[in-house]
């Protein structure tokens, strides 16, 4: 039995549906919260079968399309609630990717990330200690890197200079999942996402806003003048990075020195994994690349680089290649055609998305 936590969310979502196909028994957790547009969360649980007026709080919904796909609603800081759950489901792998996104949030609401990605963490921890779970992938952040500037970033990397309250939260969440890995035994797997972007995407995302703008005949806003360079990640990489990882919880390095400490693996049942295309695309590019599967210019106003924000992203994801023999390769092309198939059918077929958006966006 597996638990997915943020199940209503972008990664959570696609990652449920990809267990369930391969036939796995699947719980589904989120809180829903109003981050971004809850009507986009819900739809995407309404496609895996769980209905909005089936869903209240602390309650286990059977979904009405997949027999091997349950959901409940429920807040990490609800530490009683968890305890409850892991007790009467008895989940052999926990795979959380709950948690309070975004860099930029970060400067106007820390307390959301301390709740959620510190509270909410610990008390995921505390439950795999206590209910027997054989092994807890969880979400990281390329955002960790900080400061480094030495590309590509790589897990034997140093990443003690976070620059946002998210970034340190993720951290956090690598040096505690370590803790627990080291004192009680229980493997763990940190997975630092570079950039996801796909079909059911975030609202808040680049590619999300870059759309809905130049569909709407609106300015972008461009940061740093254009001079960002990402890793842009198509999620069904991630997901199927994540799989791979599920099935193979960490031993323990015995090659592991402490005169000379790798970051990303430990003597204890612990590893660190970066998941990005491992080809970094130049932002003027990306934006090139949705105006000509548009087939419309976009109106661009350059910006300074946002506090919090990092100039360029790069994954070196050998270990990832070494060890689990994959290495994300969708053609940045193809992943952003896939999302506008899906962007322009959302819209076209879903009244009331993203507040009244669909009267205004141009298809």
């Amino acid at each position: 039995m597996i638990l997915v936590t943020g199940t209503a969310g972008f990664i959570g979502f696609h990652l449920a549906q990809r267990l369930v196909h391969d036939g796995q028994q699947v719980v589904g957790l989120d809180i829903i919260n109003d981050y971004y547009d809850v009507n986009v969360k819900y739809d995407r649980l309404a496609k895996a079968g769980i209905t909005r007026e089936a869903i209240a709080y602390g309650r286990v919904v059977q979904s009405t399309t997949q027999p091997n796909y349950r959901f409940v609603k429920l807040d990490l800081t609800d530490r009683d609630g968890l305890d409850a759950l892991f007790e009467a489901e008895g989940f052999t792998t926990v795979v959380n990717l709950a948690a309070q996104a975004g860099v930029r949030y970060s400067l106007v609401n820390p307390q959301a990330y301390i709740d959620s990605n510190i509270i909410g963490f610990t008390n995921i921890l505390e439950c795999c200690r206590h209910h027997g779970v054989k092994h807890l992938a969880y979400a990281s952040s390329s955002s960790v890197y900080g400061l480094n500037e030495r590309m590509p970033l790589a897990t034997s990397d140093n990443v003690d200079h976070p620059i946002s309250l998210y970034a340190a939260s993720k951290k956090s969440n690598e040096l505690m999942a370590h803790t627990y890995s080291h004192l009680f035994g229980l493997p763990t797997t940190g997975l630092r996402f570079f950039t996801v972007y796909g079909p059911w995407g975030r609202p808040d995302m680049a590619l999300f806003l870059f759309t809905e703008a130049i569909l709407r005949g609106q300015p972008i806003k461009v940061f740093n003048h254009g001079n960002m360079v990402r890793d842009f990640t198509y999620v069904d990489d991630i997901v199927e990075g994540i799989t791979r990882v599920i099935a193979r919880p960490p031993a323990g390095n015995p090659q592991w020195s402490g005169m000379q400490p790798d970051p990303a693996s430990s003597r204890a049942p612990y590893k660190i994994y970066n998941i990005g295309n491992n080809n970094p695309v130049k932002l003027m590019q990306f934006i090139a690349a949705i105006e000509d599967e548009l087939g419309q210019t976009a109106e661009k106003v350059m910006m300074d680089l946002q506090p919090g924000d990092v100039p360029a992203t790069y994954a070196n994801v050998q270990d990832l290649m070494d060890q689990l023999d994959y290495k994300p390769q969708t053609d940045i092309r193809q992943g952003i055609r896939a999302f506008l198939a899906w962007y322009r059918s959302y819209y076209a077929h879903t009244l009331g998305a993203a507040a009244g958006a669909t009267q205004k966006v141009k298809l």
